[in-house]
C-alpha cells in the first residue's frame, strides 16, 4: 500500500460513519469533561509503565546475583525479559481485537502481572543457589526454569499497550495518532519508574519493598480500568456498526495493505535490533564521562526514555498528516543513525567542561552533591543520547501507521512491538558479543549508522518518486552519515580517555564486558600505572597501592593459626595482590576469579604483580567471584576479596552480609576471609554500614590499616591468636620479606604496627549502623561521598587502636611495635594534614618520619625522596 492510499482508506473508514455519529464525536472530543476522560488511560498507562520499569530494575539486579555478573550470563537472561514483553505483544494484541471490553482485559492483564511479577520478585530472590544446583544437574533446564519466571510475568507487560489502544483508537484513523500519545505515556512512566527505583524505592526499601510499591501501582491501574470498563461495552457498540459497514471496502485493499505492513514491520524489526544496538555501545561508551554509580546509569536511562516518550508525543500529533508515510519513517530512522554517530564522534574535553559548569550550577541552586552530580550525568547523556532516541521514539506512530490497518489495532500494535522487541533482543546480543568485541565502539556505531540507512532506503527506494522530497532527504542523510563513519577516528574514545586522565595510553580493549584501559601517569618524580574499566579508576601499580595489595594478600596468610595451603582472591585488577601469592612458599592453590578476559590482558603492563598472568602456578577463572564460590564447593585458607569500590554499581553485593555467608561457607577451619576496605569511596556512616555487614557473619573479626587510604578486614569463624614466633618464622621467609620490604613493610614488627582493633573496636565503631545485605544494597544508593571525607573516617578509626594482643611477645619486639606504630601515625598525620592545606605541618610530620625511618621504601615514595 502506498502512503496515499493509506490514507484514503483510513479517510474512508471515517466517511463510512453516520453524520451524527461523526459529529458527535468530534464533540466529545472537544468537551472539557470528556477530554479529562480521555487523558484517564493515559495515566493508567503511565502507571503501568512505572511498574515495568521498577520490576525491571529489580530483576536486572537479582539476575545477576542469580547467574552472575558475566556479560552472557546476565544477557541472556534479560532476554527473557524482553522475549515475555515480545510474545505477550504479539498474543495479546490480536485478542485485544476480539475482546468486546478491551479496558477489562488492560485491568486483568495489569492484575495478573502484580501478582506474578511480585512473585517472580521473590523467588529470584531466593533463586542463586537452586538455579547453580539445578544448571550442574540438568543444564539448560535450569535456564529454562529462569525463561520462565521472568518471561511470563513480561508477557502479561507485553500485552497492556495493544490492549489500551484497542479500547482508545478503534478506528484505524487514530492508530497512529492515538499509539503514539499512549507509546509516549507508557514510556514517560517508565522514566518515572527507572528514577524511583533508584533515587528513592531501593534505598529507602530494598527490593522486595520496592517489588511491593510496583504491585501496588499495578493493582491501583487495574481497578481503575476495571472502573473505566463498565461503560465500555456501550461505547465500543457506537462504532461497531460502521467498522462492519466498511469492511466490504477494506477487502479490495487487504492485500496491498498485507504487503505494505509486513515490509512496516520487518523494516521497524531491524531497527529495533539497532537502537538496542546503540544503546549497548552508549552504556560503554558514555561511562567515562560519568560514574559507575547506580544513579549515573538511571540518569542516562531517563534520558533514553525521555527521548523516546518524546519523540513518539510529538510526531504522533502530525503522524495522520504527513502525506509520505514511507519518507517520514525512512528519515527517522536515517536520521537516527546519523545523529547517533555524530553525536558520540563530536565529543571533547568541551564535554567535561560543560558537565562541570552544569555541576556548579545545579550545587549553587541547590547545595546538593547528588543534584549537582546528577545534573553532570545529565548534561553527558542529553548531548549523547537524547538527540537519536528523539527521532526513534517518533519512528514508533511512523511504523504504526504503516503496519496498522482498520479495525485491528490491537493485534497490529501488538505485531509491531513484538518484531521490534525481538529485533532488539537480536541486535543488543549481535552488538555486545559480536561487534564490538571485533570491531570497537566507534566502528560498531559505524556500522549501526549504516544500517539506519539502509533500513531508510529500504523504506523509500521500492515506491520513489520525483515528487517525495523527503525520500531523497533520508538518501542524502544517508550520504552524510557515510562520510561521518568514515572521518572518524576508532581510537577516538581512546585518545579522549588518556587527555582527560593527564597521561599516555598504555593499553586499551574494547571488551563484550567493558572497556578497559591502562595510562601511564606520574606524581611529582614517581611514574606509575594505573587501570581504567569502563573509565573509572581501579587501582594501580604506584608504590601507595602495591602496598595495600600485597597487605591484603600476605598479612592474613602470616597470621593465620593453621598452615594456610589454599587461596582466593576475588578480582584480579593489576595482578599485584594475586602476584604477591606466588611469594608464599607453602601455598599449593592458587586461584584468581575475574570478570573481564580484557582485565587479564591487561596485568602484563603493570609492575609488582611478580608476571602473575604467565605463571603457570595461578589459576585464572574468568568467571563472577560470587558465582564462582557459588558453583564450586572448593575450601580455601583464605579468601581474599578486592572488588572495585562498593559504591559502584552492582558490586554492593560484593560487600553485603549474604555474600559473606556464602564466602565463610567455603573457608576451611581456621579459614580466613579479608576484605578490602577502602576509606575515600564512602562516607563515614557508609564505612560502618559495611563493617556491620562483616561483623554479622564473622565472629571472630580485627581492623588493620594497610595503607593511609585502606584499611583491611580480617574475619574468620574461629578466633585469631596473633603468635609473635610464628609471625618472625613466616615473615623470615625470603619470598615474604622480599616482596613487603618493597612496600616498606621491613619486619614482623612494622607488620604487626598496622594492627588497629578487634571486633570490639569494630562493634563501636559500627554502633547501630543497618547492614548491606543482598535485599538493601544501601551503600549502592548511599548519599554522594563529601569533600575529603577521608578526613574525617581515617581519625575515627584510629582513634579505636588498641594493643597488639600478642602471644609470645618479648619487651623488645613490643618497643619495636610502638616505634612502627608511632612512624606509621604520625606519616597519616602527615596526611591529613595535607588534605587540610596545612603545608607547615605537614612538612614537619614527614621530615620527623623521614629522620626516624628514611630508608624507608613506602615513605620515600610519597615523599618525593630520590
Amino acid at each position: 500500500m502506498s502512503s496515499s492510499s493509506s490514507v484514503i482508506g483510513n479517510e474512508s473508514l471515517r466517511s463510512s460513519l453516520p453524520a451524527d455519529a461523526s459529529n458527535a464525536q468530534h464533540v466529545k472530543v472537544r468537551h472539557p469533561a470528556h477530554m479529562l476522560l480521555a487523558s484517564v488511560p493515559l495515566v493508567l498507562l503511565a502507571g503501568s509503565g512505572a511498574a515495568s520499569l521498577i520490576y525491571q530494575v529489580l530483576w536486572i539486579k537479582q539476575l545477576s546475583l542469580v547467574v552472575g555478573v558475566e556479560v552472557h550470563a546476565i544477557s541472556v537472561a534479560i532476554a527473557a525479559f524482553f522475549a515475555g514483553l515480545g510474545f505477550g505483544a504479539w498474543w495479546w494484541g490480536a485478542r485485544a481485537d476480539a475482546s468486546p471490553r478491551p479496558m477489562r482485559l488492560f485491568a486483568l492483564l495489569e492484575a495478573g502481572v502484580a501478582v506474578l511479577a511480585l512473585s517472580a520478585t521473590l523467588l529470584l530472590g531466593r533463586a542463586a543457589a537452586p538455579f547453580v544446583a539445578l544448571e550442574a544437574q540438568a543444564g539448560v533446564l535450569a535456564w529454562l526454569v529462569l525463561f520462565f519466571i521472568v518471561g511470563l510475568p513480561a508477557a502479561l507487560m507485553g500485552g497492556t499497550l495493544p490492549a489500551v489502544l484497542r479500547a482508545v483508537a478503534p478506528r484505524g484513523a487514530e492508530v497512529s495518532r492515538g499509539g503514539g500519545r499512549l507509546y509516549a505515556a507508557n514510556t514517560a512512566g517508565a522514566i518515572v519508574g527507572a528514577l524511583l527505583a533508584s533515587f528513592l524505592l531501593i534505598p529507602a526499601l530494598g527490593l522486595t519493598g520496592a517489588a511491593f510499591v510496583a504491585a501496588g501501582i499495578n493493582l491501583a491501574v487495574a481497578l481503575c480500568a476495571l472502573a473505566i470498563s463498565v461503560k465500555e461495552m456501550s461505547a465500543s457498540e457506537t462504532v461497531a456498526e460502521p467498522v462492519a459497514k466498511n469492511a466490504g471496502e477494506g477487502i479490495a485493499q487487504s492485500s496491498v495493505a498485507s504487503a505494505s505492513a509486513r515490509r512496516a514491520l520487518a523494516l521497524y524489526a531491524v531497527a529495533g535490533g539497532i537502537a538496542l544496538g546503540y544503546e549497548v555501545v552508549w552504556s560503554q561508551a558514555i561511562v567515562q564521562f560519568m560514574s559507575t554509580r547506580a544513579f549515573a546509569f538511571s540518569v542516562v536511562l531517563a534520558t533514553y526514555l525521555a527521548g523516546l516518550a518524546l519523540g513518539s508525543a510529538l510526531y504522533s500529533r502530525y503522524a495522520d498528516r504527513i502525506k509520505d508515510a514511507w519518507g517520514a519513517f525512512g528519515l527517522l530512522i536515517a536520521g537516527a543513525g546519523l545523529l547517533a554517530l555524530v553525536c558520540l564522534a563530536g565529543t571533547g574535553r568541551w564535554l567535561a567542561v560543560a558537565q562541570s559548569h552544569a555541576a556548579d550550577m545545579a550545587f549553587a541552586g541547590t547545595g546538593n552533591a547528588l543534584a549537582s552530580m546528577s545534573a553532570r550525568f545529565a548534561v553527558a547523556a542529553l548531548f549523547v543520547v537524547f538527540a537519536p532516541t528523539l527521532l526513534l521514539g517518533a519512528a514508533f506512530p511512523a511504523a504504526l501507521r504503516l503496519a496498522a490497518d482498520a479495525g485491528h489495532a490491537g493485534r497490529d500494535t501488538g505485531r509491531l512491538l513484538a518484531c521490534n522487541t525481538l529485533g532488539g533482543i537480536v541486535g543488543s546480543l549481535l552488538v555486545g558479543f559480536v561487534l564490538v568485541p571485533w570491531l570497537g565502539l566507534i566502528h560498531t556505531l559505524a556500522l549501526l549508522a549504516l544500517g539506519a540507512v539502509v533500513v531508510g532506503a529500504f523504506a523509500v527506494v521500492p515506491t520513489m518518486t520525483k515528487r517525495h522530497r523527503l525520500r531523497f532527504a533520508t538518501l542524502a542523510v544517508g550520504a552524510f552519515a557515510v562520510v561521518v563513519a568514515v572521518m572518524t577516528p576508532a581510537n577516538h574514545l581512546a585518545e579522549l580517555l588518556a587527555q582527560s586522565r593527564g597521561g599516555m595510553l598504555s593499553f586499551y580493549e574494547e571488551s563484550r564486558g567493558g572497556t578497559v584501559a591502562v595510562v601511564s601517569q606520574h606524581t611529582g618524580s614517581n611514574n606509575f600505572q594505573r587501570l581504567y574499566i569502563n573509565g573509572v579508576s581501579n587501582s594501580g601499580d604506584a608504590m601507595t597501592s602495591q602496598r595495600y595489595m600485597r597487605l591484603q594478600a600476605l598479612l592474613p596468610l602470616i597470621i593465620h593459626n593453621g598452615e594456610p595451603k589454599s587461596a582466593l582472591v576475588v578480582g584480579l585488577g593489576t595482578g599485584i595482590t594475586a602476584g604477591a601469592l606466588l611469594s608464599y612458599p607453602g601455598l599449593e592453590k592458587r586461584v584468581v576469579a575475574e570478570l573481564l578476559p580484557a582485565v587479564l590482558r591487561a596485568v602484563p603492563n603493570f609492575d609488582g604483580n611478580q608476571k602473575v598472568a604467565s605463571d603457570a602456578r595461578m589459576d585464572i577463572r574468568l568467571r563472577d567471584g560470587r558465582r564462582e564460590l557459588l558453583a564450586s564447593a572448593e575450601r580455601y585458607d583464605l579468601i581474599t576479596l578486592e572488588p572495585p569500590p562498593p559504591s559502584a554499581a552492582g558490586v554492593a553485593n560484593l560487600y553485603s552480609s549474604d555474600f559473606y555467608r556464602l564466602a565463610g561457607s567455603r573457608l576451611n577451619v581456621n579459614g580466613i576471609v579479608a576484605q578490602w576496605l577502602p576509606l575515600p569511596t564512602q562516607n563515614d556512616e557508609d564505612s560502618r554500614s559495611l563493617v556491620r555487614s562483616f561483623l554479622d557473619v564473622y565472629p571472630h573479626a580485627s581492623l588493620w590499616t594497610t595503607e593511609l587510604h585502606e584499611m583491611l578486614l580480617v574475619g574468620s569463624m574461629q578466633p585469631i591468636q596473633l603468635d609473635a614466633q610464628r609471625i618472625a618464622e613466616r615473615f623470615a621467609q625470603p619470598e615474604v620479606s622480599s616482596v613487603l620490604r618493597e612496600v616498606g613493610v621491613v619486619s614482623p614488627a612494622a607488620l604487626l604496627a598496622t594492627w588497629v582493633t578487634d571486633r570490639a573496636g569494630l562493634v563501636r565503631y559500627a554502633g547501630d549502623a543497618q547492614p548491606v545485605t543482598d535485599d538493601r544494597p544501601r551503600i549502592e544508593y548511599a548519599a554522594w561521598v563529601r569533600p575529603k571525607e577521608i578526613a574525617k573516617v581515617l581519625p575515627k578509626l584510629i582513634a579505636l587502636q588498641a594493643p597488639v594482643p600478642l602471644l609470645g611477645a618479648d619487651d623488645a619486639l613490643r618497643k619495636a611495635i610502638e616505634r612502627e606504630r608511632d612512624n606509621l601515625l604520625v606519616f597519616y598525620e602527615a596526611g591529613l594534614y595535607a588534605y587540610a592545606g596545612d603545608r607547615n605541618n605537614w612538612l614537619q610530620s614527614l621530615q620527623y618520619v623521614m629522620r626516624r625511618d628514611g630508608s624507608n621504601a613506602y615513605y620515600r615514595w610519597v615523599a618525593g625522596a630520590p
